[in-house]
Formats: structure tokens, C-alpha cells, sequence
């Protein structure tokens, strides 16, 4: 494979942060992050700001029957399918500035940087806004990307309720977002995925790293866990006579913890959500239900980690309680395209970017895109390795140093005779 020549596009990396900066304006919240959850108001909002962009940058754009937004740059061979690069717009509840958002503006700047050029590809161009990448308000994440790939069916995902009680076929209706194109791969082909982001982790600051290449992603369980006890009052129950769901669960999540912490850096295991019944003051719980997340970038290791839950889910339950685990989600792990890694790897280099190979520990489109076209990402540091809060930041220079790598790496593909493609 052809690595990257000299840099010949440079990005502009004061408009990439104006951009980022007003879509920042849509749904801020306290602490300096952004609040645009998947199809909500706030939501559209900011893929209005975008497409006003991209129709000012002469593409052409359509959505899918899922949500799936595109924006197309021609090439200057039409039978050719498009070199893509794309991530999300919706945010966290309480997120940042910077997860997701990075990504399509990112490949924007590209876009625009070549037009300004007069720079034309042989494939076209495409920057995705994937819906529902967060998981956060409808569950679970990945949801257009996933039914793009074949990982979720269009109908399962437009039944799916959110938690305020939306369902999320409805909302794509009023929000004018369920076109008419199959959501799908055979509907859309794609020769190439790139998805820019920031780390959301601390390795490449504390590295003093400027992009990070990124050759796969941590395979991820998510479970559900439901306690049962018995409910009674809080006075006059000996401790001794309690059944108490609260208890249990409580004990489950130090084991979760425990698991993470025994299987290295590239572990993690969460509970991100516990819930209380019947969230009274003055009774026993009777009830709790939890979520899990278990990570790693190895399936054997993976594989332990699930085994060590279910133990510790059998061991809790006794006479008076029971712990039940339920499969929620889950995706293997998945290495990327080396030929595409590796040109990210060859434009980092050729820019005398200070980079390393990293693995993601987190779930992007960019995982679903990588079972069924070439995929690739670029990461830059992000501030203190925080994100999924308000407080995350990046440096303006970084944004620009992943947008030019970006850009560097989708050119060598878009340029190549489709033969040459991995």
C-alpha cells in the first residue's frame, strides 16, 4: 500500500474551532459542555448548524430511513463509492464540547480546506452524522451506524423507548429525519471509513503524544443485573431479619470493581446506573436493578471477566435474595484495517507528529463500520483524559493536527484507483 506523500492540503485549524465553538452554543450546559442528546430538539438544532454548512460547501445531503445523515462531495469518478469519514453530533446528557463533534467537524475542514484548494478527489467524499452514537437517552449506543452494518434491524430500533417515554420512530417523524433510502450498506456502499476523535482517555497527554493511531477497539459487554429482596420497615426490622436488595447489589458492585482492577490497564468494568425500589427513606429495599460494562481488549480475557461475574452473581444469591444477569449488548473485539491504519501511521510520520499506536477503550461508529468496510481512526489528547463530562477540553492545535492527518490519510485512499483500496 502507497503510504502518504508530503503534506500538500493544510487544514485550517482556526476555522475547524470556530466551527466547534459554535456548535458548542447549542445546548450548553453549566460547566462548559454541551446537552444535545439523540433526537431531541437540541439535537436537530445542531445538524441544521451543520447542513447550513455543508450546502455553503457545495455538497449535496440526504438521510436515511434510520437518521443517518450524509453529506457528498463528488469525485471526479461517479462510479466510484465514497471515501467516508464521519462520527456524531449528539452529546451525554451532561457532556463536553469536543466527544463526537471533533469528528464531523474535523472532516468538514477537510472538505472545505480542498475546496479552497480547488483539490478534487477520484472517489467522492462523504462525512456521516451517525444517529445515535451515545446510547444515552434511547439505549443501546451505535444505533444508526449499527443498523447501517446489519447489527441492529430498522424495525427493533424504531420500537425502542427512550427513557423519558419517547419512542424513537416517532421522534424521527417529527423530526423530518426518516428518509426513504434504506438504511444500509447494500443501499449505500462505502469504500473506506475514517473517524476522527479525541482519546477520551489520559495516555497520549501523558505520553506527550500529538495523535494517537488507533488499531482497534476493546471488545464490550453490557448486562443488566435485577436484586430481589423483600421490602419492609426500616425501623422496626432487625438487622439481622432484613432481606435487603440494597445490601446485595452494593456487594456486586465492589465485585465488579474487583474484576476491572485485576485484569491490567486494559480492563475496565463499571456500574453506571443503580436503582433504588422503592426509593422510600424509611423502607428496606426491595428491589435494585444495575447496569454493567465490561471491557478488554483481548476475548480470552474478556471471556474470564464474564465467568468471574456470573460467580459472583451466583455466590449472592441466598434464601431470602436473588440476583438475576441479564445480556443487554455487546460487541467482540475488533481490530481495524492495517492498511488504512497504517496510512493514518504514514501521514502522522510525514508530518513530523510526535504519535503511537493505541487501542480504544471506548465504543464508536467506527467499531460497526469496521465489520463490513476498511475503517480507520485518528486520536488526539484530550485535557486530563476527561470526557462524558463538561469539563472536557482540547488543545486548538491538536484539533488542527488530527484534522490534517485526517485529511492526509482520506486523500491517499480517495485518490487511489479502486483496485488499490484495501
Amino acid at each position: 500500500m502507497t503510504a502518504p506523500t508530503a503534506p500538500t492540503i493544510t487544514p485550517d485549524g482556526n476555522r475547524l474551532w470556530r466551527s466547534l465553538m459554535e456548535m458548542a452554543e447549542i445546548g450548553p450546559i453549566p460547566g462548559g459542555g454541551s446537552g444535545r442528546q439523540a433526537l431531541t430538539d437540541l439535537d436537530a438544532a445542531g445538524r441544521a448548524l451543520f447542513s447550513g454548512w455543508c450546502r455553503e460547501s457545495g455538497l449535496t445531503l440526504e438521510t436515511d430511513a434510520i437518521g443517518n445523515l450524509f453529506a457528498r462531495r463528488p469525485g471526479t469518478d461517479p462510479t466510484l463509492p465514497p471515501v467516508m469519514m464521519g462520527s456524531h453530533l449528539d452529546t451525554q446528557p451532561t457532556g463536553g464540547r469536543f466527544d463526537g463533534v471533533y469528528g464531523v467537524l474535523a472532516a468538514l475542514e477537510v472538505v472545505r480546506s480542498l475546496n479552497d484548494a480547488g483539490r478534487h478527489t477520484r472517489h467522492p467524499l462523504e462525512i456521516a452524522v451517525w444517529m445515535n452514537e451515545e446510547g444515552a437517552r434511547y439505549a443501546p449506543p451505535m444505533m444508526g451506524s449499527g443498523v447501517f452494518t446489519g447489527r441492529f434491524t430498522e424495525a427493533e430500533i424504531l420500537d425502542k423507548v427512550a427513557q423519558d417515554g419517547a419512542r424513537l420512530g416517532d421522534d424521527l417523524e417529527r423530526l423530518g429525519w426518516r428518509g426513504t433510502r434504506p438504511a444500509s450498506l447494500a443501499a449505500h456502499p462505502v469504500a473506506a471509513y475514517f473517524e476522527a476523535h479525541i482519546e477520551q482517555g489520559p495516555v497520549l497527554e501523558a505520553d506527550g503524544l500529538e495523535v494517537g493511531v488507533v488499531t482497534g477497539a476493546r471488545g464490550q459487554r453490557w448486562y443488566d443485573a435485577v436484586v430481589t429482596g423483600r421490602e419492609a420497615h426500616a425501623g422496626p426490622t432487625p438487622m439481622r431479619l432484613r432481606q435487603d436488595a440494597l445490601v446485595t447489589a452494593a456487594t456486586l458492585v465492589l465485585a465488579v470493581e474487583a474484576i476491572g482492577a485485576a485484569h491490567g490497564e486494559e480492563a475496565s468494568a463499571t456500574v453506571g446506573i443503580l436503582d433504588v425500589h422503592p426509593h422510600s427513606r424509611n423502607v428496606i429495599p426491595g428491589r435494585c436493578t444495575l447496569t454493567i460494562d465490561l471491557r478488554h481488549a483481548d476475548t480470552a480475557v474478556l471471556d474470564t471477566m464474564e465467568a468471574e461475574l456470573k460467580a459472583a452473581v451466583a455466590g449472592l444469591t441466598d434464601a431470602g435474595r436473588t440476583v438475576e444477569l441479564r445480556d443487554f449488548w455487546s460487541f467482540p473485539v475488533l481490530p481495524f484495517d492495517p492498511g488504512l491504519v497504517e496510512r493514518v501511521r504514514a501521514a502522522a510520520a510525514a508530518r513530523g507528529l510526535r504519535h503511537r499506536d493505541i487501542v480504544s477503550g471506548a465504543g464508536h461508529d467506527a467499531v460497526y463500520m469496521s465489520m463490513v468496510v476498511p475503517t480507520a481512526m485518528v486520536f488526539i489528547p484530550c485535557v486530563d483524559g476527561i470526557s462524558h463530562n463538561p469539563a472536557e477540553a482540547i488543545d486548538p492545535a491538536q484539533a488542527a493536527t488530527g484534522c490534517a492527518v485526517l485529511c492526509d490519510a482520506v486523500l491517499a485512499t480517495a485518490e487511489r484507483d479502486p483496485l488499490s483500496l484495501p
